[in-house]
């Protein structure tokens, strides 16, 4: 049965899903890493490849930009295709003096503006947080990779890509959060509404505070082998 934003029919979206935003890099990571990869959904242009990873069932979908878009797609996968774990895959700013670009990210929680932490249970602020045995599987196979930096701590998920409160970025900094992107705080809330399990990896594309070796465009798609390998395994765990 399709849904209003995924037309896959049932048993086409595998349990284990990787979540990139861009829509060219969901294609990319389902050439690049499943096997026998068919697309089973292109609505809005947002496509969903199904296929295996080293014998396992795996989906690749695109997510859209920002929290909204995330959630759609996220709660239609969890609800009504029998997803179990979406782990996202992006980029994101550094902002801690000990992140530099090209790095790994692990979210172990997700700060945001948004008004999602308070929309589930009126008067309260949710602890927006990973499943933890997919956070302990993505560090394990982080630990596993030779040369790879990767990071486990806080990131920001903004609902503004311009603008913002320029004082919060140094309290930001100083609550040791690690990056800013825009949906971790999105995934992070569905799954637990759900009842399911996410995990957000992400590469550092640019840096906030110490600029000068941002990626470009075609580095950003290129630079993410370490992040999809590592989503992959925490999967797979």
């Amino acid at each position: 049965m399709a849904t209003p934003h995924i037309s896959a029919e049932p048993g086409q979206i595998a349990p284990l899903v990787l979540m990139p935003g861009d829509p060219r890099r969901a294609e990319k990571i389902a050439n690049d890493f499943l096997e026998a990869a068919v697309l089973v959904s292109d609505v809005r242009g947002i496509q969903c490849f199904t296929g295996t990873y080293d014998g396992t069932p795996m989906s690749v979908m695109a997510s859209g930009m920002g929290l909204p878009s995330l959630s759609i797609y996220a709660t239609e996968l969890y609800r009504f295709y029998g997803v179990e774990r979406i782990v996202r895959v992006g980029t994101a700013g550094g902002i801690s003096t000990a992140v530099e670009v090209r790095d790994v990210v692990i979210a172990s929680a997700a700060h945001t503006n948004s008004s999602v932490p308070s929309l589930t249970v009126p008067g309260v602020t949710l602890a927006l947080a990973p499943d933890p045995y997919l956070l302990r599987a993505a560090m394990n196979a982080a630990e596993a990779l030779d040369g790879v930096r990767y990071h486990v701590g806080p990131v920001f998920a903004s609902d503004h890509f311009y603008g913002g409160h320029p004082d919060s970025m140094g309290k930001l900094i100083g609550l040791q959060t690690l990056a800013v992107e825009m949906e971790a705080a999105g995934l992070y809330a569905v799954a637990l509404a759900e009842g399911k399990q996410a995990l957000t990896v992400l590469t550092v594309s640019d840096h906030l505070v110490t600029p000068g070796a941002d990626l470009t465009s075609e580095e950003r798609e290129n630079c993410y082998r370490s992040m999809v390998t590592i989503a992959a395994a925490a999967l797979r765990s």
